[in-house]
């Protein structure tokens, strides 16, 4: 068996939490809502080295940012498809275009970065701090919706 293989099977049976989707209804149309994209890609800022992982900090990504980098360097991860276009995990052209085209509101000045790998202690850290830390962030901010990428 490949070392990938082995690493795919060892993780596909990792305990996860369960965690129960809510239908939201928007206060207002769309295309007066704010985004922000929230990503567990673990995204810094370029030129910010440090690796964390698992870690239960977040990152605030400035608004329009393209400088930014991953913070996980693990052999088994695949970066071709995020070097190529940092879209597919931080898809901010793509919401600057919905912008523009009256699809959505606004994009906000600020996204928010988690590292995806976490362990069960961090993960848990992150649901009862951090994540309702950036969700503050993203409240005063005034954001209406967010779109969560996961990696």
């Amino acid at each position: 068996m490949s070392a990938d293989a082995d690493i795919r099977e060892r993780v596909a049976n990792l305990p996860y939490p369960t965690i129960e989707t809510v239908a939201v209804d928007l206060a207002k149309p769309l295309s007066e809502c704010k985004v922000a994209i929230v990503t567990t890609a673990g995204l810094r800022p370029n030129g910010d080295i440090e690796l964390w992982s698992p870690d239960p900090r977040f990152t605030v990504l400035p608004g329009h940012a393209h400088d930014v980098q991953l913070s996980h360097f693990s052999p088994n991860f695949d970066r071709t498809g995020i070097i190529e276009d940092i879209n597919v995990v931080y898809p901010i052209d793509r919401l600057a275009e919905l912008a523009d085209e009256g699809v959505i509101g606004s994009v906000n000045d600020r996204h928010i970065s988690f590292m995806g790998a976490q362990m069960d202690a961090t993960f848990s850290a992150i649901i009862n701090d951090t994540a309702p830390k950036a969700a503050e962030i993203l409240v005063d901010d005034g954001v209406d919706v967010v779109l969560l990428t996961p990696v």
